[in-house]
């Protein structure tokens, strides 16, 4: 189960962050940037804290100045993690927001990017939202995944994806351990018709893409 390091360093969430803006797109709410005349779109699938964490937001506007139409969507319906709700503790709260869930709800989304003319979507998930992707990713519902610092990503998860894949992992991970993901590079490797790639970043800890302190330089 989640351990204390899944959700160390919560976010200051922040509705009105970043430069794009809140939009429905497939029956939920979503933080949506870049040019609607792009044919390529990201889809940014977040870890507990929800689609309001400003460091999310500031990747998404990131990716989106690279030409990309990217999507945040708000899989919590309003009802992220809050670490600060003792009667609600992290395997509480993740009964009423499971991946599969949040698998499901993609569904609508990505047939709603479909008909506003996107040929193409990639999709990158943190932590909780790595879970999400890879099932994506065994589906062929994407065209490339992005897992980062996962969480409950199995050997088998890996055994089964069918697009492109590329793992960032922590050195310091309880969730995703670096002897996990050696495991999962052994697993791309022997799938030689798909494409994959595992980096293990050193020094670091789960959850560094998204919740770093932004005074701390390393």
């Amino acid at each position: 189960m989640s351990g204390p390091q899944c959700c160390a360093n919560p976010p200051t969430l922040s509705p009105g962050s970043g430069s794009g803006h809140v939009e429905q797109l497939g029956g939920l709410k979503a933080y949506v940037v870049g040019s609607q005349d792009s044919k390529l779109a990201i889809l940014l699938v977040s870890d507990v804290y929800g689609y309001e964490a400003p460091n999310l937001r500031k990747l998404a506007d990131k990716v989106a100045a690279a030409g990309y139409y990217v999507v945040v969507p708000d899989y919590f319906k309003g009802d992220p993690y809050a670490p600060e709700n003792a009667e609600r503790p992290i395997g509480v709260w993740i009964k009423d927001h499971g991946a599969d869930k949040g698998f499901e709800e993609t569904k609508p989304i990505i047939q709603a990017l479909k008909s506003k003319g996107i040929s193409k979507i990639g999709a990158a998930g943190f932590c909780w939202g790595a879970k999400v992707v890879v099932e994506l990713a065994k589906c062929e519902l994407i065209q490339a995944a992005v897992l980062l610092h996962p969480s409950f990503v199995t050997v088998d998860d890996i055994k089964g994806v069918k697009v492109p894949i590329a793992v960032l992992g922590a050195e310091i991970d309880q969730m995703s351990p670096p002897a996990l993901l050696k495991q999962f590079e052994e697993v791309l490797a022997a799938k030689s018709e798909v494409d994959g790639f595992v980096k293990i970043f050193p020094k670091v800890s789960h959850g560094w893409t998204m919740r770093y302190k932004v005074e701390d330089e390393t």
